[in-house]
């Protein structure tokens, strides 16, 4: 069992389907157990996750010690003598320490999987597509960091201090629950990482050529409101300026992927023999349905069949005659 974990006993080619599906389940064992490894280094050294999520908050009361604090901007007198965050039952620290060994887990188990996802498929495709998948992996890799440092950065402090802009406007005494703050901070990260995964996806689709790049760049206006819809649901206030900057920066991975789709597709074309734009493959169906002046004839075609009537009733009526009766003495009808 613990061989079959660390190395393949046979090469995927003269792998049978079960074989395929365990070596899927070994690579998903693999994936959990790294993860399980930042789980438990983070509970061991609890004492310094929750220090560095807490960075964001302070970044948030003192812009000035943020990397980017011009870009933050200046915090109110209320936010920067804000206390330490505060905890109100047993299971919200418990909480704590899970949301910090999370984004420990995930952050330590994300090249692990992008190595098993390579591993799992790289078999199955050309030298060419081999040589690709490594570079597709290493950007996965880099575009979901920056994702997140975007909003470990930025996003969150911008976040906070809008919230507590609001509080102060509505007079109301906010106290930051710490469960409440980890919670914000893990799932911001992880989902702008996420998000932008998505000039990637645009990538895949238009590489198994599912799409195409023309009609992605066509609907741009469509797609400007779904990245504007969905850096909405991503960040918790929406305010204009992290929401104009964050959809600028998906709309440029967005103009950047149908490029580099594009010029892939027609890579991939020619190196098969077709033509090299999709599009092209429309005029050949519309030259197809065009009917053929060569064609047979429809007077041909009516003379061949009126002359097979005509030769048939001649047939039925000796038919005909043949089984009509003789005619009976004295009826004169049989003279005419």
């Amino acid at each position: 069992m613990l061989s079959t974990l660390i190395r393949r006993n046979r090469p995927r080619s003269e792998m049978s389907f079960m074989e395929h599906i365990d070596d899927l389940r070994v690579s998903l064992i693999r994936v959990l157990a790294v993860f399980m490894v930042g789980m438990v280094a983070s509970l061991i050294f609890y004492e310094k996750i929750p220090s560095f999520l807490n960075l964001p908050l302070e970044w948030a009361k003192s812009p000035e010690t943020s990397p980017i604090g011009f870009l933050i901007g200046k915090a109110e007198p209320s936010l920067a003598a804000l206390g330490d965050l505060k905890e109100f039952t047993f299971m919200g620290v418990w909480s704590v320490l899970m949301y910090a060994a999370f984004a420990a887990g995930i952050a330590l188990a994300s090249p692990i999987f992008l190595y098993e996802v390579v591993r799992f498929v790289g078999p199955a495709l050309n030298n060419k597509e081999k040589r690709g998948l490594i570079p597709f992996c290493v950007a996965a890799l880099i575009l979901f960091f920056c994702g997140a440092s975007l909003a470990f950065l930025w996003l969150t402090p911008m976040s906070v201090q809008i919230w507590h802009h609001f509080a102060s406007g509505m007079g109301i005494e906010v106290t930051w629950q710490a469960s409440d703050y980890y919670s914000f901070v893990t799932m911001m990260s992880l989902l702008t990482g996420l998000t932008f995964q998505f000039p990637l996806a645009l990538i895949i689709l238009m590489w198994l050529e599912l799409v195409r790049p023309r009609t992605l760049l066509k609907s741009w206006r469509g797609m400007l409101f779904g990245i504007l819809v969905l850096v909405g649901l991503i960040t918790p206030i929406g305010d204009p300026l992290s929401l104009f900057v964050l959809t600028g920066i998906l709309f440029c991975f967005y103009l950047v992927a149908v490029g580099v789709g594009g010029a892939i597709v027609r890579r991939k074309r020619i190196a098969r023999g077709d033509k090299p734009n999709p599009e092209d493959d429309d005029i050949g169906d519309d030259d197809d349905d065009e009917p053929d002046p060569d064609g047979p004839n429809d007077s041909s075609n009516y003379g061949s069949s009126a002359g097979s009537t005509v030769t048939s009733e001649p047939k039925a009526i000796t038919a005909k005659d043949k089984s009509a009766p003789p005619p009976a003495e004295g009826d004169l009808s049989s003279l005419d």
